[in-house]
């Protein structure tokens, strides 16, 4: 699940946080996260928005995991190291059926590279930032999607959601 510019940006670069996005984004993305009680993302997008999440798992991918031992609260705070697939093995071990991707790119390319991707959903939002982050990055992909679902949300965004064709 991610935010991105009309032009495909999702941030500016690595250390710019969502403060862009529009309200009604911020909303779906609570209630989208919260709903499946898990967000995996990437150590510089967690330093981005430099805090839990509040009332869902936050899985933070680190290669040093270790350097966080005195962050980590279990059940709300928690970091990892792992490939893709030993991530979502982590997780279902612990009881998940599901989980939202949060970015960033080079984490939303792993998971789309190892094809443990099934949905995508995206926000576009009425803005055009003409260079940054793409939204996956690192890997060499080629995937097809199916739109499930597109609608408007808030006064200009717009919120697309697709199945990842195997």
């Amino acid at each position: 699940m991610m935010a991105m510019t009309a032009d495909g940006i999702i941030a500016k670069n690595s250390t710019q946080n969502a403060d862009w996005t529009s309200k009604a984004d911020k909303k779906a993305f609570i209630a989208e996260t919260k709903k499946h009680g898990v967000i995996i993302m990437g150590q510089t997008t967690f330093e981005a928005i430099g805090k839990a999440l509040p009332g869902r798992l936050n899985l933070i991918l680190s290669l040093t995991p270790e350097k966080f031992k005195e962050k980590e609260q279990p059940g709300l705070l928690e970091f990892a190291k792992g490939t893709p697939q030993e991530i979502i093995s982590l997780l279902e071990n612990r009881g998940f059926e599901s989980a939202i991707l949060g970015g960033g790119a080079k984490t939303n390319g792993m998971f789309l590279q190892a094809g443990l991707v099934d949905e995508i959903l995206i926000t576009v939002e009425p803005k055009i930032f003409g260079q940054g982050m793409n939204f996956t990055e690192g890997e060499d992909l080629d995937l097809n999607l199916e739109l499930i679902e597109a609608k408007k949300i808030g006064d200009n965004a717009v919120q697309l959601k697709y199945k990842v064709l195997k």
